[in-house]
């Protein structure tokens, strides 16, 4: 997982919010209206007063005027007593798809075989022409019920249309059938509407198309046809997209607004508009049976449009609202026209899309740049925050400006980002854990971080004293060739070389203190004891100092000059444990045995040696092979520290070492020949630094094989 990781898994998230912000799924549209739906409960429309009126055909009226259907007698009765109380329309909320059951021709006809009452019936009035006339007579809108099946009928048109802008035929709901009103009442009506709602897939009618189309015809709904029969007006104006004075933002986004009567109504790009229901009042209503014995007061009835339909239970036009009540369909229709005709229905205008995409990317953008940048707590408050902002902004947008916004997308998406973004921040912290333990594995010592993690409660300050094995190096020529070589090389040389040694340590299960620049300081057996550790650092000592010297000769032959690896040697004991501060400490070793092998691995350069072992460490290491170096008095110090330098066992048995140490113990006897041979030899192998240490100490006039040292 690489730093951009959780920014591109972001961005996709966005990019997946987006698509499925244009996609629209089933999921989204469902949590959409859940909120709209709370936002209509928690702020309902207050109820006020509109020109509207149901007249209900409820319990009561069908207890007193008898079951349903009521003959067409009846109806007739009824528009013309609400034409007479001064109706500004009377609009029915029913089909009537079939001739009256009362009427004389239907009720005679098993006896039509009878001449002289197949005549009487055939002189009675037809009631369905009855009512017909007093439907021609009134300001009457008829109803018809479009269905998605093919049927040999169509509704008949009243109303013309005009158009501004993209065809609406292209966004309206489409059906392709109709069941519709006997022609001859249909035809003596003055509109004739759709009773169709478009119920969500809950059932729920949140919204009410004013137009829709059959076939390639546009046809109004009853809404629509009970307002402009009101007003008289004998068309629509339909405006889309693309109309005078759009833009490239709206291009193809449906349905802006219809004009009905000279009043423009806003809708959605299908048509529709979203209704801010009301509560169901008793105002609203006027018994069908107190028209008919004419008890209601006129001025109920004067300047309205007026409602016919169903509101008893038994006739099941029942519909389900967003207030979580079931309302009698026609009372859908009283509050379409009433938030129609005072402004108060809820809009989704033509930019909200485009301002919910750019809030949702500003949004996004926001988290990607400021999750990874706070803590667990601060990123939960921003998520908070943002989910609170899409919340409250679409909360506040319908309760004071009646605007329809889409909260749960931008939200999502946040706890989404959120997730994700901490999901991966704790996959990079476990990562950068896992990542630490094995560098600090690799880089300082696996045996120390094992130990501390088997023991977890030594990672507190403070130590113990233990008897140890210390080995020091240091690399001579260091500053030149610093001096000397580009810092890009040189980091490349020095971390090679480092590395290199750090391995053959960790291969001896050595502790790696830490480097001081070309410097390494180990040690054996800490933390964990080791009963042979003096011949394990010895073990370490010879194979750093064949690593080295292959690699000073790879170096040297490329023109590089790399110096010599010094290496010294000591055991005893010492203080080892945690040491700093309670933030950042060190697991380290304090006391006179790791001052002793640092200052063995210095006097190399004035030994000629690459390696100084003290007796004290090879006096435990079986079957150890070198040369007696003498007893080094340190500067500093007053007792001599016997030391030996290592060799094969190969190189032991050489001419040279052989006669070594025979003019050593000679050294060693304060014998007077020892000066003469330690002269011979130090013209025959000029090369050897020790003999030449030992030929200019007798020069100097010193004896014996102590050795006092001047320098550190």
């Amino acid at each position: 997982m690489t730093r951009w990781s959780p920014a591109i898994l972001s961005f996709l998230v966005l990019s997946a919010s987006l698509a499925v912000h244009v996609w629209e799924p089933p999921l989204l549209v469902t949590l959409r209206n859940d909120a709209l739906d709370f936002y209509q409960r928690l702020w309902p429309r207050t109820y006020q007063p509109a020109p509207v009126r149901i007249v209900a055909i409820d319990p009561e009226s069908l207890e007193t005027v008898g079951q349903w259907p009521w003959p067409r007698t009846v109806m007739a009765q009824l528009v013309q007593r609400l034409t007479n109380a001064g109706a500004a329309a009377v609009v029915f909320d029913i089909v009537f798809p079939e001739a009256d059951r009362a009427n004389p021709k239907q009720l005679f006809q098993p006896w039509f075989d009878r001449p002289e009452i197949r005549s009487l019936a055939q002189s009675l009035p037809d009631n369905d022409d009855g009512f017909a006339q007093a439907i021609a007579d009134a300001r009457v809108v008829v109803g018809h019920i479009l269905v998605h099946e093919e049927t040999d009928k169509a509704p008949e048109v009243k109303a013309g249309f005009a158009t501004a802008g993209d065809d609406p035929r292209l966004f309206l709901h489409r059906f392709v059938g109709a069941d519709t009103t006997l022609p001859v009442i249909e035809a003596a009506a003055a509109g004739n509407g759709a009773l169709n709602y478009i119920p969500d897939d809950d059932a729920v009618v949140r919204r009410v198309p004013l137009l829709l189309t059959m076939q390639d015809e546009i046809v109004p709904t009853l809404p629509s046809e009970a307002l402009r029969v009101a007003t008289g007006a004998p068309s629509y104006l339909v405006r889309s997209s693309g109309a005078t004075g759009g833009t490239r933002l709206d291009a193809q986004s449906g349905i802006k607004s219809v004009v009905i009567g000279g009043v423009p109504v806003a809708t959605d790009r299908r048509g529709e508009i979203i209704l801010h229901y009301a509560h169901t009042a008793a105002e609203r209503y006027v018994p069908a049976r107190k028209i008919l014995d004419a008890s209601a007061a006129p001025e109920l009835i004067a300047g309205h449009i007026v409602l016919i339909g169903a509101t008893a239970p038994g006739l099941q036009d029942i519909r389900y609202s967003p207030l979580n009540v079931a309302i009698p369909g026609i009372e859908i229709h009283a509050q379409t026209l009433e938030q129609v005709i005072q402004g108060t229905y809820l809009t989704r205008p033509y930019w909200a899309v485009a301002a919910e995409r750019v809030f949702l990317v500003l949004v996004a953008i926001a988290l990607i740049l400021l999750i990874p940048r706070l803590g667990a707590l601060w990123s939960a408050a921003v998520g908070a925050c943002v989910v609170a902002i899409a919340v409250s902004g679409a909360a506040w947008a319908f309760n004071y400006e009646r605007l329809v916004f889409d909260p749960f997308t931008p939200s999502l998406t946040a706890l989404m980002i959120y997730i994700l973004c901490s999901v991966l921040r704790h996959r990079q912290t476990e990562y950068e854990k896992r990542w630490i333990n094995e560098a600090f594995s690799t880089y300082v010592s696996p045996n120390v971080v094992q130990h501390l993690i088997a023991q977890p409660e030594q990672l507190s300050l403070g130590g113990e004293r233990r008897e140890c094995s210390f080995l020091f190096t240091d690399l001579a020529g260091f500053t030149s060739l610093v001096e000397s070589t580009e810092p890009s090389q040189l980091s490349g040389l020095l971390n090679e070389y480092l590395d290199g040694m750090t391995q053959i340590v960790f291969a001896h299960e050595g502790t790696l203190d830490k480097f001081v620049g070309d410097a390494l300081f180990a040690m054996f057996s800490a933390p964990v004891a080791q009963d042979d550790h003096a011949a394990r650092a010895v073990a370490c000592a010879l194979e750093i100092d064949a690593f080295a010297q292959a690699y000073a000769d790879r170096q040297q032959a490329q023109g590089i000059p790399f110096g010599v690896t010094r290496i010294g040697v000591n055991s005893g004991e010492a203080i080892v444990g945690n040491f700093g501060s309670s933030s950042v400490f060190d697991y380290t070793a304090f006391g006179d045995a790791v001052n002793v092998a640092a200052r063995l691995e210095s006097v190399n350069k004035q030994l000629g040696t690459r390696m100084c072992i003290a007796a004290s460490t090879a006096g435990k290491c079986p079957g150890f092979s070198g040369r007696p170096v003498g007893g080094l008095v340190l500067k500093g110090t007053t007792r001599p520290i016997d030391v030996l330098e290592p060799l094969p066992t190969s190189v032991m048995s050489s001419d040279r070492i052989v006669r070594y140490l025979r003019a050593y113990e000679l050294l060693k006897a304060d014998d007077p020949a020892a000066c003469a041979l330690f002269e011979t030899l130090s013209a025959e192998f000029p090369d050897d630094g020790l003999i030449r240490f030992h030929h200019r100490r007798l020069h100097d006039g010193e004896t014996g094989t102590t050795a006092h040292l001047s320098e550190k």
